[in-house]
């Protein structure tokens, strides 16, 4: 598939609500994702299965009112994730505020955007 098409295909998830849109801020997740990336992820990936190590994830905050991307590094039999930042040095994660439950768990980062 060529850019354009790849693109259109993505607008297309975005608009008929198969992925959310979310902007990267900061930089636990660095090189993979920057501060001011576009990621799509599916809200409904975790449905009928459980995260797997490595998955990219969007979250909610255990103790805050916002979202975080993060790569799930374990995942317990009830679902329970241990998420890490790829840049330790700049990440507050599961090293922090331990595990977070699947009902936490928002969806799977699937791309980036555009």
């Amino acid at each position: 598939m060529n850019e354009e098409i790849q693109t259109a295909f993505k607008l297309l998830q975005l608009l008929i609500g198969m992925r959310k849109r979310l902007c990267v801020s900061g930089f636990s997740m660095f090189p993979e994702l920057q501060p001011g990336d576009e990621i799509l992820f599916n809200p409904k990936a975790y449905r009928h299965k459980l995260p797997k190590v490595g998955d990219i994830v969007v979250a909610r905050h255990p103790y805050q009112a916002k979202q975080i991307i993060k790569r799930v590094a374990l995942v317990l039999e009830d679902g329970s994730c241990f998420l890490t930042g790829d840049n330790p040095e700049a990440s507050t994660d599961s090293r922090s505020y331990g595990f977070i439950s699947l009902d936490k768990i928002l969806g799977k980062v699937t791309n980036k955007f555009p």
